[in-house]
C-alpha cells in the first residue's frame, strides 16, 4: 500500500502581512503539512526568509503529535550551505528538515553560521546529522539532477544515513507560480517502483489540472502554492488535490 496522500501548501504564496494567521487558517482548512521555501539568493536566485520567521509562525501552528502529523513544517532548503543552519532551523520549529543534493556535494561540513571549515560534507553525514537532531531528513533534487543520483543514498543499509523523503522538483526552484513540468514524472515513477513506502514529494505547478499525472506517477506528499492560497476556497483546493492521490492508490 502506497504512502498515505499529504497536502503542503507553500507559504510562498501567502500574505506575508498575515503570515501567522493564514498559515494557522490552511492548517484548519485541511492542510496536513506547511511547506516553508527557505532561499538564500546563491543556490537560487531569490531570497525569503529565515529561521527567526519560522519560529514566529510556529507559535501559530500546532506541532505535530507524531512523526510527519499534521503540523509538519516541511522546510525547503534552497540554500548553498545547508549544515549551517540545521540547528537553527530545529530551536525554530522545524520537523522536517529537507535540502538540496546539489548542495550538499558541494558545501562545507560547518554546523553554524560563524564557522569556517575547509571539510566538506555529504548527503548521507547530512542525513545522519539532521537525525541526530530529531529532525525527519528528506533530500531534494533539481530538474537537470538525474534521480539515479540517490540509489546509492536510500540503498544504505545505515538507516541513520537514509532520507525520509525525497522531493523530486517540477519546477526549476526560486520562484513560485512557474508551470509543471511533466518530463520529471519518469523520476518519481522509478522512485515509486523502487522504494513502495517512501515518502515522495513533488513541488511546483501542482493545481488541479496537474495533480492526476503526479499521483499516477507516484508522488503522494503534494506541495502547492498559489493553487491554495489563491483559490477562491482553499479547503476545496486542498480536498481535490488529496483525492488526486487517493484516486491514484485505489
Amino acid at each position: 500500500m502506497a504512502p498515505a496522500p499529504i497536502v503542503a501548501p507553500s507559504i510562498l504564496s501567502a500574505d506575508f502581512a498575515a503570515l501567522g494567521a493564514a498559515c494557522s487558517k490552511t492548517i484548519s482548512d485541511g492542510a496536513d503539512w506547511l511547506h516553508v521555501d527557505i532561499m538564500d539568493g546563491h543556490f537560487v536566485p531569490n531570497m525569503t526568509f529565515g529561521a527567526p520567521i519560522v519560529a514566529k509562525i510556529r507559535s501559530h501552528v500546532e506541532r505535530p503529535q507524531t512523526a510527519y502529523g499534521k503540523g509538519t513544517f516541511d522546510c525547503h532548503m534552497m540554500i548553498s550551505e545547508p549544515k549551517k543552519w540545521v540547528k537553527d532551523f530545529q530551536k525554530a520549529g522545524c520537523d522536517n528538515y529537507c535540502f538540496h543534493y546539489e548542495a550538499a556535494i558541494d558545501s562545507t561540513a560547518a554546523e553554524n553560521p560563524e564557522e569556517v571549515t575547509d571539510k566538506k560534507t555529504s548527503p548521507k553525514e547530512m542525513i545522519a546529522y539532521i537525525h541526530s537532531l530529531n529532525m525527519r531528513a528528506g533530500i531534494a533534487i533539481k530538474p537537470k539532477t538525474p534521480v539515479d543520483v540517490l540509489w546509492e543514498i536510500l540503498d544504505n543499509h545505515n538507516k541513520d544515513e537514509v532520507p525520509d523523503m525525497v522531493l523530486v522538483m517540477t519546477v526549476e526552484p526560486g520562484f513560485g507560480g512557474q508551470s509543471f513540468m511533466a518530463d520529471m514524472m519518469p523520476k518519481v515513477k522509478a522512485l515509486r517502483e523502487r522504494f513502495p513506502n517512501l515518502n515522495i514529494e513533488v513541488d511546483g505547478g501542482l493545481s488541479e489540472k496537474t495533480i492526476d499525472q503526479a499521483a499516477n506517477a507516484g508522488a503522494n506528499v503534494i506541495v502547492a502554492g498559489s493553487a491554495v492560497f489563491g483559490a477562491k476556497s482553499p479547503a476545496d483546493a486542498i480536498s481535490k488535490l488529496r483525492e488526486g492521490v487517493e484516486k491514484a492508490n485505489l
